[in-house]
């Protein structure tokens, strides 16, 4: 069976609502982040290459440029969401922002915005531009980098923000009526199986709207890749992740969105682990598991049923 009659997947999702499908276009506004440049810390995240998911020559583009040919190499869609993915997407003066997030909802086909950034990261004013969109109609996605519930594992993979600030941040997003989706890594050094099930249901509890769940990718460029080269550091099996991701699902509500299973990087850039090269492997395996278990939300007896 297919993953998308197993899970409520984003794609599904925006293809019920509008009718048609309606495609993400990444973008770069040459943000930093405040925990490389000093501000809340050094070094960054030990997991980090921005390099391993962006496009950093985007950068020295503008916002329309960046949107019209990734809608030109796309050719799938006629609607589109702007999504500010690279860096700490929320990590400038808010007029600033304000500036770059509406010339990207100026731009033809535009139906909204996804914005990536940090939950330590996201003041009120912040909030309340974003809000200001979702009022005018537009769809507003706040993507918020938690990782892992596990203070403990922020805390070593240098993460610089506890799950606290991550769930207050998301219950003021929410009260404004902004949609939140929640960023997750799997197979972070020193989580557990039950540190994946713990942090899935803690995010429930958040009501989050979404979530993507990424495998860890040892990139180069990043801490963690002294300690894999050194031996220190043990990748995940595909085997153990798409155990792990399907338990998450399983106790995920059937009204979460998934905007992503699975996740891939590139070589030379991806060190390990090698299936990460290609992110339908991880998607299958857990689509088999779910056919075997049970859709999203089955053991909250609230399992996703595919709309006819």
């Amino acid at each position: 069976m297919e993953l998308h009659h197993l899970v409520n997947t984003f794609g599904q999702d925006l293809q019920r609502r509008y009718g048609e499908k309606v495609h993400k276009l990444t973008l770069h506004g040459g943000f930093s982040c405040p925990n490389r440049d000093g501000t809340l810390g050094r070094g960054g995240c030990t997991f980090c290459n921005v390099a391993s998911f962006a496009d950093e020559t985007a950068q020295q583009l503008s916002v329309t440029t960046q949107l019209l040919q990734r809608a030109g190499e796309i050719g799938r869609a006629k609607r589109y969401l702007a999504y500010f993915q690279a860096y700490t997407s929320t990590y400038a003066e808010v007029e600033k922002l304000k500036a770059m997030y509406e010339e990207a909802l100026k731009t033809a086909d535009i139906v909204g915005l996804c914005v990536g950034t940090r939950p330590d990261c996201v003041p009120d004013a912040v909030l309340e531009l974003l809000a200001s969109y979702h009022a005018q109609g537009f769809e507003i996605w706040l993507e918020l980098g938690l990782q892992t519930a596990n203070d403990k594992t922020l805390h070593r993979i240098n993460r610089g923000h506890d799950f606290a600030c991550y769930d207050r941040v998301t219950k003021k997003a929410r009260a404004l009526g902004l949609n939140v989706c929640t960023h997750l890594i799997v197979g972070l050094p020193g989580d557990t199986r039950a540190d994946h099930i713990d942090t899935i249901e803690r995010v429930v509890e958040t009501a989050t709207d979404g979530i993507k769940l990424h495998p860890l990718h040892i990139v180069e460029g990043s801490v963690m890749a002294k300690s894999w080269r050194a031996g220190r550091l043990d990748e995940i099996t595909i085997e153990d992740y798409v155990e792990s991701a399907s338990e998450m699902i399983l106790r995920t509500p059937s009204d979460v969105v998934y905007h992503r299973v699975s996740a891939s990087a590139r070589r030379p850039t991806l060190l390990a682990p090698t299936w990460c090269e290609n992110r339908w492997l991880a998607m299958t395996g857990v689509a088999r598991a779910l056919t075997l278990k049970g859709a999203q939300g089955a053991l909250l007896n609230d399992a996703f049923v595919f709309p006819s």
